[in-house]
């Protein structure tokens, strides 16, 4: 199985190489998009033997990803996993989205920031939790943390998002992920989470904006809503149902007893 590191990047110099390097020791193929970076991004790994895609001006983070995905699939890969540039996310636990993506390889991997969850800013925590609600109603399934970074797609997958036109302009920014999941769950692929750490940094610098970045997701979300007529049968498995977590063990990995109670944390 080849395996492609997809990692999109805007403005992130002080932390790129450091979870590059990490990354390449996990994947044949690290593929870093930088997305208009001013900071001298592309320098800082300039020696590294990835593959380094560059926008000229900034597109936001759903351009950057599909031009990920792109290269990936035309390098064969059979399955491409996505971490954010800015340190959030560990490379050290690719292997286990690897892993559970062989266990369930009909389904998308999503690490889901379940350990240390105190360490999140509050905020943060509770606009995941509506996050969680909306894009499980849309998406027909009990979904946990649904805007995690770091996911394991698999070939089939992308192709056949690809396929359906889902928009990744600069308008889709921050929505192309939320959506991934829902066209994903019509496509037969429900999502399978493993529990990662809550890496949080002081001081970190966002390029999400509250304002214009939810009211598109609203807007995204509103619209697969109202073409499923409601979709009243995500509604009820979101109420009636859990969310399927995954925990390491020693034996590998199996699901969380109760794992309904991690829905609404």
């Amino acid at each position: 199985m080849k395996l492609a590191i997809v990692i999109p990047a805007y403005n992130e110099a002080t932390t790129i190489r450091d979870v590059a390097v990490r990354a390449l020791a996990h994947a044949q193929q690290v593929i870093v998009v930088d997305d208009g970076s001013v900071d001298g991004t592309s320098a800082c790994i300039g020696d590294l033997p990835l593959t380094l895609v560059r926008h000229p001006v900034n597109q936001g983070k759903a351009s950057s990803l599909w031009d990920g995905f792109v290269v990936a699939l035309e390098g064969a890969a059979d399955l491409v996993v996505t971490l954010d540039a800015d340190g959030q996310h560990r490379p050290e636990d690719v292997p286990r989205l690897v892993a559970a993506s062989q266990q369930y390889p009909h389904r998308l991997i999503v690490a889901a920031r379940l350990r240390e969850r105190a360490s999140a800013p509050r905020a943060r925590r509770i606009g995941n939790a509506i996050a969680d609600f909306w894009l499980s109603w849309a998406a027909g399934h009990p979904i946990v943390d649904s805007q995690s970074g770091q996911r394991a797609y698999s070939a089939a997958l992308l192709r056949a998002v690809m396929q359906r036109g889902v928009r990744h302009d600069a308008l889709a920014s921050f929505t192309l992920e939320s959506e991934l999941l829902i066209v994903a769950a019509a496509l037969g692929y429900e999502t399978v989470a493993v529990p990662i750490a809550s890496v949080y940094f002081a001081g970190r610098v966002s390029h999400f904006r509250p304002a214009r970045d939810v009211t598109r997701i609203v807007r995204m979300v509103a619209g697969h809503l109202l073409a499923a007529r409601m979709a009243p049968r995500g509604l009820w498995r979101w109420l009636t149902q859990a969310p399927q977590v995954l925990a390491a063990a020693a034996e590998g990995e199996r699901t969380v007893p109760g794992a309904s109670r991690l829905r609404r944390g």
